[in-house]
């Protein structure tokens, strides 16, 4: 054996110590992951990486301004959250938010490490997901964060740069580039795609079943990939280097978990006739919920504060969400929900 390969090898001895000391025993999943990076580091991260998004979407008028929406997505969302916080009580003093993106081209929802949530308008129109579906897509994102996903998909990448770092400080000058280009795409494939995979499994699981806790339907889980299929054409079982699991394969994995999802819903149903907690539109001591030309819109940017004229309490946004729910139940048209929300705005 050359130098070199001495070198390398035991470069990669070492790596692998570090690595397998970094690993952990998930208490949501049970599984063992790789955990090189805190959740509160990820967490941290998370919040950055979020403030800056939101502040730039923000800036170029990319945020929903319909306010229907946006009660909808909040009440599906917090009655999600309040299940969530069940499964891990630590999780309540996480600064919950949800915003709604508006892009009409992107299929696509989200949330990061701490709680930190968007979705997509492209999700809304070309899907058309009932409140049922969205509790399915939401739970699922939910699910990700309480599973530490980000602090896993963080260590992983952590991990193949610490490999391809060992081993091309070992290579010589000439062959550096290649060992470089091998050494990544060995990571990739070896490292990411396995967790990938089980981290989308996880949060399907997971999610499925935070929607059933807080009455949103399970087969919903089902009709929501069937029409995600329809709407990406996606029809192949072959999911052999995907990060998600193709849909006709997830459609039969969520079909099989309704059964045992069906007595958590039907105890869960009355949860849904509760009125909801508030955990993304009133804001902890960092956030500001604004009103701007009676639009409301919720804003977290850590501790940076956007200022507006004045804050609603709880009760105005609480009234604002049972108007929305007699709205959506029939109880009150469209032109009375209008009437009302603007008298309410008006008085506030």
């Amino acid at each position: 054996m050359n130098i070199y390969c001495q070198n390398v090898f035991g470069i990669l001895l070492l790596g692998l110590a570090f690595i397998l000391s970094g690993c952990a025993t998930n208490t949501v999943t049970g599984r063992s992951q790789l955990m090189l990076v805190s959740e509160q580091s990820a967490i941290a991260q998370s919040e950055s990486a979020y403030s800056s998004l939101i502040a730039g979407l923000d800036k170029s008028g990319k945020l929903s301004q319909d306010e229907k929406l946006i009660a909808r997505i909040q009440e599906i969302t917090d009655r999600l959250i309040t299940q969530a916080v069940k499964y891990r009580p630590e999780t309540k003093d996480w600064k919950w938010s949800v915003k709604v993106i508006d892009e009409p081209e992107t299929v696509n929802a989200f949330c990061m490490a701490g709680g930190r949530m968007a979705i997509y308008t492209g999700l809304i129109n070309k899907v058309e997901p009932t409140d049922d579906e969205i509790a399915q897509i939401m739970g699922h994102e939910i699910s990700h964060a309480l599973a530490s996903h980000t602090a896993e998909k963080m260590s992983v990448r952590l991990a193949a740069g610490l490999a391809v770092v060992a081993i091309t400080s070992s290579a010589n000058q000439k062959n550096r580039q290649a060992t470089h280009d091998v050494s990544t795409l060995a990571a990739l494939t070896l490292v990411t795609l396995p967790n990938s995979r089980e981290a989308e499994s996880e949060a399907d699981r997971i999610g499925i079943e935070l929607a059933a806790k807080a009455g949103y339907e399970p087969h919903a889980a089902v009709t929501l990939w069937e029409k995600m299929m329809k709407a990406s054409g996606q029809t192949s079982k072959f999911d052999f280097l995907s990060t998600h699991p193709a849909s006709p394969k997830r459609i039969e994995t969520l079909a099989a978990l309704e059964s045992k999802m069906s007595p958590i819903y039907e105890a869960g149903k009355s949860n849904r006739n509760s009125p909801a907690d508030t955990w993304t539109a009133i804001a902890s001591d960092t956030t500001t919920v604004g009103v701007v030309t009676n639009k409301i819109q919720s804003h977290s940017y850590g501790a940076t504060k956007i200022g507006f004229a004045k804050q609603p309490n709880e009760s105005v946004t609480q009234r604002l969400r049972e108007l929305y729910s007699l709205q959506k139940d029939g109880v009150i048209t469209e032109n009375d929900f209008q009437k009302k929300k603007k008298q309410l705005l008006e008085e506030f």
